[in-house]
Order: C-alpha cells, then structure tokens, then sequence
C-alpha cells in the first residue's frame, strides 16, 4: 500500500514537469533566462517556428457574399419602404403591381372600389377637359372589356382639332353589388400615355441627307386608332394609332402600332411607323409558312421601300413579345454569291438580285437558313412590286424609263429612250432629279458585271444630265476598254439627250386617238390652217348647214404612245408640215371625230364632225372641224358643260356598278370607317358644313349610307378605290337630315352647297378616296370649276384616266406613282 502510494506521488510530479517543459518551449518569452550557477544540461532550447499570416481558404469569398447580402437587403429594404409611402399615401399610384402579383394578393385602389358606368366615364373625362372616343372592344364584344382612346381639343382649331393623348383598358367589373344593376360597371386595368412620333422620323423617307430641313423632334398629333383584324396568330390584340401630315404633294400617314397583352392586361407601343404614300401597316404572309408579317409601306413614287417585321419572343414579363424587322445587312450566309446579291438588293436592283438568289438556292438545292430564307422572301416582294411598274404601258415616255430602271432593265429602257427623242428633255429632266438611287443601281451592277454596254450607257447620260458631258466622258475615259466598241454609240445617246437629235419618228399610219374640247370660232382665216395634203387650193369647204368651231386637243396617239397637252416637244419639219400632222394624228385615212354632250339626267348625246385643218401655236393644238347646227342645240339642252370632242377608237367609257355606303360597311368595314371621316372632311372643305367637329363614323353612316358610290382600280396597285359622286338627290337629302339633326349644329349646313333652283346650273361633284380611306381626288373645294366628266380606258395604256373639265377645256389626268396623284 505503502508502494503503492509512493509510486502514484511520482507519477504526478513527473506529469507537472512534462507539462511545465512544453509551455517553457512554446512560449519561451514568458520564462527568465537561466541563472549562470545554475546546469542548462537539463534545459530544452525553444524551437523557433514560422509565423502563417496567409488567409484561410474562401475567407475572401464569404466576405463578398456578405457585402453583397447586406447591400441587396439595403436595397430591398429602401425599395419596400418607399412603396409602402407610396400606398400610405396614395394607392392608385402602386396599382401597376397588380399586373405581376397573382389574383389573391391584388392591391386594391380607388379606382378598383368605385366601379364606374360608360357614361360615368366618359363625364368624369370631359370634367377633366378630356373627351372619351370611340372604344373597341378587346374581345368578341365590349361587354367584358374595352379600349377606350382619351382625346384633348386644340386650341385656336377649325378642322381635325382632337388628338389622342392616352389609351385605357377597362374591364367588367365582377363585384357581386355590381351584378344585379341593370348599366354594366367598369374599372380601370391599365392606361397608356401616348404621343405621336417625331417629324424627323416621320418625313425620313422622302427628305434626302442633303435637304436643309431635315425635321424637328416635334411630336405630331396621333388622331386616329383602330384595331387590326385577321392579323398575326400571335397572343394579344393589336391596335394602331394613326395621324396624317401634309408635306408638299404627299399625304403622309404615321403612328404607332400598339399591342395589348390581356393576361398581364398591359398595353405597350410596339413600334412607331410612317408612309409617305398615306398606307397603313399591313400584316401580310411575307415569309413562306408559318405567321404573317406586318409591312410598313415607305414608297416613293415608283421607289418601293417596303419594311417587313416579324414577331419573335420578348424576355419581359408585362410582354412577352416584340417587333424585329427583317434586315438585309448583315448577310445571314457568309456566301460571296449570297453577299454579291445581297449588294443588288440594297441598291434597289430587286429583280436582279431575286434571279441571283434563285440561281444561288438551287446550287444549294434549297437548303437554306431560315434568317436566309426571310431576306430572300423580303427581296421578292419588292421584286414584284417593280415587275408590275415595269410591265405597264405608261403614257410618259420618262416614266416608262423609270419603271426599266427601277427594274434593272437597262436594254428596255434604252429602246424607250433612243425611239423619243422628242421627249429628250423630259427624260433629261427625270435624270436629273435623280437622288441617287438611279446612280446607285448604275454602280451595283458595274460592280458585279463591269462589261455591261447598256448599264454603262445610263451611267453616261445620268452623268451628262446631272453635271454635263464632260463629266460623262470622264467618267466614260475611267471605265474598262472594251467601252471604245460603244464609245460612238454612247455619244449619240448624249447627243439626243441635249437635243441635238429632233427626228420625229412617225409610225405607220394608225387610227386616229384624239381627245379635245369643242370650241366655237368666230372667223376663219385659211392662211392661219394648215389643210389636208389632198385638198387643192387655200379655201376651206363647209356644207350651208354646217357652221366652223374649233377642237382644242388635250391629248392624242401618235402610234406609239400617248402625247398630253402642251406640246411643245412637237416639231414639225419644215417642208410638208401638213403631212407630218395628218400622219400623227391619223387622221389622214379617217378624219371623223365626235361631238358629244351629257344631258341631266346623264344620256349622252352626239354628232359628228369632220376634221379640216390642223393649227400648233406655242404648244396649243387646235383641229377645224365643220359640224351641224345642231351642236349648239346639244350645248342648251346640257349642263352647261363643254362639248367633247372625241375620236371612235379614242376612249372606252368605263361605268362600274354602283352599291351604297351601307353594302360597302358591310362588305368591308374597316375601309368605309377609314373613308367616312374623310368624306365628311370634304363636305367641311368645301364650306358646306357649319360645325368643324367630325361625328362618329356610325352616325356619319346613318346619315349617308344610301349614297352611291363605285369600287374601281384607279392606280394600278390590285386594289379598289372607292368613286363617291354627289348628285342632286345627295345634296337634297343632306339638306333633310341637316334640317333634323342636333341640337350642337354638328349636321348643320351653313348653306346650299350647290344652286337647286335651275337644274341645269346643278352638276355632279365626285369624291374618289383609296383604298386606306384618303382622298386622292376631289371636285368639292371651295368656288371649285373642275368636274370630273368620266372614267375612261385608254389605248395601251394602264391604269384608267380621268377625263376632267374645267371652265375652259378637257384635260386626262392618270395616276402618278411617283408623285402620289393624277396628273
């Protein structure tokens, strides 16, 4: 036991000196050094060891995480803070949540708690000098939701004074009180303020980089809003907001195409988009298969700019999806054959570039991207545009020009201008205005095919046009030798177009085409005629029953094409002139012409004449005709309008079927909405009306729904346009209605339009509208003398003209593509 005890006390002293030595060794600062009498045999020396200060790993990374956290929560927490101010304060201002939040957490508003009736609405609008429009519904009906436009007044306005200032949703509102009232009930799902584009944007197409005015960052008034139907198979309905701005002879047509998504109930401008020839949008199936694209039509003139868009997924919740167009920069292959029809393309070379492609997807068997596939699909629609232009027979010689060019056919073209020199100068004339699209298809095709004669001889003469021959032979002097061949060939060219070649080709002999007002003459003066070349002598024969007038012409054929007054290009040579104009006008194997003249009630009736003596005075061609009597009986017993001259084969009448407004509504709607506006415009213009606000379309189509009115293609595009003319009963029975109408005067007329009392002083006025519902053509203007006589065919020539009359002769007006009118 003893032992034991003995053994267990050393056991413990030694344990305390192990434990005393380790901490001596790891912290040998804390011990005092050892004293010189004292044995170190038994000491042990601390082992120095190397500090670590090297981080320990993912210590920088939590640090970061931590920042990050506390940060995110700052600003969660500011953001939290500030919309519960925003609540406090004023709820309807944080109500745009409820477009994210489901249906159990919605925010309720003022708005949501005080459901309101239409016309509840539409009072608690005007109170805020607002006016509520026309609304459209969402759905099948209106009953379940609605858009409704919000309008403000112009101050200091006499015609088209509201404008569109905001879009609204409102949707049925499913409170239990609300569903035993008889008046549905309505609150507000979304707004959308709205201002129209800028001038900048909207006049782009048809200003160059060069013009000093070049737009303002003015926002132009939106007026307009419709929906578009049997559009994209997209979700959502899509609206557009459309307004109208005169900029010298084009009507331009501009917007926003605006789309709404009912599953998020949120509105949103798509895209802002404008026309120069007055088109709205159009979803059309651009692209083989799949959905339908929306086209913006930018044309100018016989320059199609057509812009094609597609809708591809959004990564936004509100909405889901967004307008791309499809571009042509950047080539979607890296192909030089793809990219050298591409460079066609771009240049306005549609046809050819469209050829190129054809040829390129069959080398590749048609195995194409589908970003390819939409550039090509976007050249043939223009190519097909330009075809069309270019496969017309156009009664100018410089227009028939244009239409080659544009289409790249450089040969055609050439045939047109080497067979008119005549009209040298008008084709000189179009060169010259050229802005450089002519110039640029020059360069494209030289630089693809640099041994083109014909390409080669346009760039000449658009040289020689614009800066003179000498920079023409310059440039000549800088192309590839094999141009000595043509060299002379050119210079003949330039020749005829300074003039300097005056030969009149006159074709075969031809059936005469004439077209001209009759006029009377007092005396006769045989020395200022020239007579047919198979008359002997100087006197001029008449029968004693017949009496002289004189035939003003306003245009004729000459074999090849249509010439119009002036005709100041006509040159007759100096020997046999007398010839020269009986071979023209081909009335040298028949020189019977028509006299004719439209009663009240619309008979036409006619004489004959016959043509003897031909005149050209300062580009005024005048016929000498012996006729009957009777032409003067014809003038009395007519509208006091100008006796027709007209050769048989001249004209064919065309008289399109007439249908009323109403059937018109029911056969296409959205057009004769469009078109109604614009009607009642007209009556407005023309002084008619006293009020200068435009009702509803609806309550316009209840008073005019029974006026007739023609569908006939007037500009050559495939489409109707729309020949409103306003006869005696048209204007009585708007007299009727005016007599009955409101209160407010907004059917009041300020005066007879037109005299009722002699129904021989009354004519017809005609209103023609397109096919988007603008007006192309009026006779309602104020103190207005022009009247448009009929619509007519003529001899090759497409599309229809308008035969017009105004207080002193006959004119043939024809659609311009390039300047958007009849002329």
């Amino acid at each position: 036991m003893v032992k034991e005890r003995e053994y267990k006390r050393k056991c413990s002293s030694q344990s305390i000196y192990l434990i005393y030595s380790r901490s001596r060794m790891t912290n040998p600062s804390s011990n005092p050094a050892p004293r010189p009498n004292q044995p170190n045999s038994s000491t042990i020396e601390p082992v120095p060891q190397k500090s670590d200060n090297k981080p320990q790993p993912g210590s920088w990374l939590a640090s970061m995480v931590a920042i990050i956290v506390l940060l995110c929560s700052a600003g969660l927490i500011t953001t939290f803070a500030w919309i519960s101010i925003k609540f406090i304060l004023n709820p309807e201002q944080v109500s745009w949540l409820n477009q994210i939040f489901p249906q159990w957490t919605k925010i309720s508003s003022n708005s949501a708690k005080r459901p309101q009736t239409l016309k509840e609405i539409q009072d608690s609008l005007s109170q805020q000098g607002q006016i509520a429009g026309q609304i459209l519904p969402l759905e099948s009906d209106t009953k379940s939701s609605f858009l409704l436009p919000v309008f403000k007044q112009r101050a200091s306005c006499h015609s088209d004074c509201e404008y569109i200032v905001e879009l609204r949703v409102y949707q049925r509102a499913e409170n239990p009180e609300f569903q035993s009232v008889p008046e549905q009930h309505y609150h507000l799902a979304t707004q959308l303020p709205v201002t129209g584009p800028d001038e900048s944007f909207v006049i782009a197409p048809i200003v160059n980089s060069t013009d000093d005015n070049q737009g303002s960052s003015l926002h132009l008034p939106l007026s307009q809003v419709g929906r578009f139907e049997n559009g994209t198979s997209s979700p959502g309905v899509w609206f557009y907001l459309r307004g109208q701005r005169q900029q010298g002879t084009s009507a331009i047509a501009y917007g926003h195409i605006v789309h709404y998504n009912p599953e998020r109930a949120h509105l949103e401008l798509m895209l802002p988009w404008t026309s120069p020839n007055g088109q709205l949008p159009q979803w059309q199936k651009v692209i083989a298969g799949g959905d339908k694209q929306l086209v913006v039509d930018q044309t100018v003139g016989l320059e199609p700019q057509l812009r094609v868009y597609q809708v591809q997924p959004a990564k936004s919740v509100l909405n889901p999806i967004q307008l791309e167009q499809i571009s042509l920069t950047p080539p979607a292959l890296q192909d030089s054959d793809y990219q050298n029809a591409l460079v066609l393309a771009r240049s306005g070379l549609w046809t050819p570039a469209l050829e190129w492609l054809e040829s390129f997807k069959k080398q590749r068997k048609g195995q194409l991207l589908e970003a390819a596939q939409a550039q090509i699909d976007v050249i043939r629609l223009h190519s097909q545009r330009t075809k069309i232009q270019a496969d017309k027979s156009w009664a100018s010689p410089s227009q028939q020009v244009l239409a080659d060019l544009i289409d790249g056919r450089w040969e055609k073209a050439l045939q047109v201008f080497e067979t008119s020199p005549q009209n040298a100068q008008e084709i000189a004339t179009l060169l010259k205005a050229d802005g450089g699209r002519l110039w640029s298809r020059v360069e494209a095709q030289l630089r693809l095919t640099p041994h083109q004669q014909p390409v080669q001889a346009w760039g000449a003469l658009i040289l020689a046009a614009k800066h003179g021959q000498e920079k023409a032979n310059s440039w000549l002097n800088g192309q590839s030798k094999n141009i000595t061949d043509a060299r002379a060939y050119i210079q003949n060219l330039l020749e005829q177009l300074n003039g300097e070649v005056s030969a009149y080709t006159i074709s075969p002999s031809h059936p005469s085409q004439i077209v001209g007002s009759v006029q009377p003459i007092a005396e006769v003066n045989p020395a200022d005629w020239l007579q047919s070349p198979s008359v002997e002598g100087t006197s001029l024969q008449k029968a004693d029953s017949q009496v002289w007038y004189q035939i003003q012409v306003s245009a004729f054929h000459d074999g090849n094409r249509w010439l119009k007054f002036p005709f100041t290009n006509l040159k007759p040579p100096k020997t046999s002139p007398e010839k020269f104009f009986w071979q023209t006008l081909g009335i040298d194997s028949d020189p019977e012409i028509q006299i004719a003249v439209w009663l009240p009630n619309g008979e036409q009736l006619t004489t004959s004449a016959t043509i003897q003596a031909v005149q050209l005075r300062d580009g005024v061609l005048r016929l000498l005709v012996a006729a009957d009597e009777t032409v003067e009986t014809l003038y009395a017993t007519s509208l006091h309008q100008l006796p027709l001259a007209v050769t048989n084969s001249a004209l064919e009448w065309v008289e399109p079927l007439p249908i009323s407004l109403e059937q018109l509504y029911q056969k296409d709607a959205s057009r004769v909405k469009a078109m109604l506006p614009n009607i009642w415009r007209s009556l407005q213009e023309s002084g008619q009306l006293q009020s200068p606000k435009v009702p509803d379309p609806q309550q316009i189509l209840h008073r005019i729904g029974q006026w007739p009115v023609q569908e006939i293609d007037l500009t050559g595009d495939g489409k109707p346009e729309t020949v409103l003319t306003l006869s005696e009963e048209a204007i009585a029975s708007l007299d009727e209605f005016s007599n009955g109408s409101k209160e407010d005067g907004s059917f009041r007329l300020q005066q007879p339009p037109f005299s009722l009392s002699d129904k021989n002083q009354f004519r017809p006025r005609t209103l023609i509208l397109s096919d988007n519902g603008q007006v192309i053509y009026t006779d309602f203007k104020s103190n207005s003398q022009q009247f448009l006589g009929a619509i007519a065919r003529l001899r090759a020539v497409q599309p229809l003209v308008l035969l017009v009359e105004d207080a002193r002769s006959y004119s043939l007006k024809i659609w311009s593509q390039k300047n958007q009118r009849f002329e």
